[in-house]
């Protein structure tokens, strides 16, 4: 009878992996985890290695769409500071970060100086804003209309990165991060003073 329980033992976590492994869960668990790593601060945003400041020669020219259709430019945002974000419902980090960067839109919703944008990499973007809906999220999130500026590419996601109210990028980080510290908030003053 213990050998006939163990096997069944076995048998449902084997099962529960591969519905996990196999199903849109996965995204959702493995970002639940990481996300316990970023709560208990082993990932916070380096400002001192990722503060530089990349002057652009000219506006950046980027087309969005909300999740409402409607159209937004890059260049509208100029005497703005920009956080920007790339971001996908089937990247765990992503899912990770989410809830810090929603508290610090949060924080920051009514500062007309700083613009968030969420840029959702999925291909289909219905599953983009069901995610946003499902998550009750207070930011807009965004689809890219056109291609990318060179100086915003990146090889992986999450990507997030700051411009200056001049336009130029200030801060850039490749994986996810807790931006609800104290530290990248202080960040965020220091550049609404120049």
């Amino acid at each position: 009878m213990k050998k006939i329980k163990f096997i069944f033992n076995i048998l449902f976590w084997v099962a529960l992996i591969a519905v996990i492994f196999s199903t849109d869960l996965r995204a959702e668990v493995f970002g639940f985890i990481q996300r316990g790593v970023i709560e208990i601060g082993l990932v916070n945003p380096t400002i001192e290695e990722n503060h530089k400041t990349l002057k652009k020669n000219e506006p950046y020219q980027l087309t969005l769409k909300n999740q409402r259709g409607e159209m937004v430019q890059l260049s509208e945002f100029e005497d703005k500071i920009v956080f920007i974000n790339f971001w996908a419902t089937w990247c765990p980090p992503c899912i990770a970060e989410m809830p810090s960067i929603n508290q610090l839109h949060e924080k920051f919703k009514n500062d007309k100086e700083i613009v968030f944008l969420m840029i959702s990499q999925d291909k289909d973007f219905g599953k983009a804003k069901d995610f946003l809906e499902k998550k009750s999220f207070g930011f807009d999130i965004f689809q890219s209309q056109t291609s990318l500026p060179n100086d915003l590419r990146s090889n992986s996601i999450p990507a997030t990165f700051v411009l200056d109210k001049s336009g130029n990028i200030v801060y850039e980080h490749m994986g996810m991060a807790n931006y609800n510290s104290d530290k990248f908030i202080s960040f965020l003053y220091e550049l609404k003073k120049q």
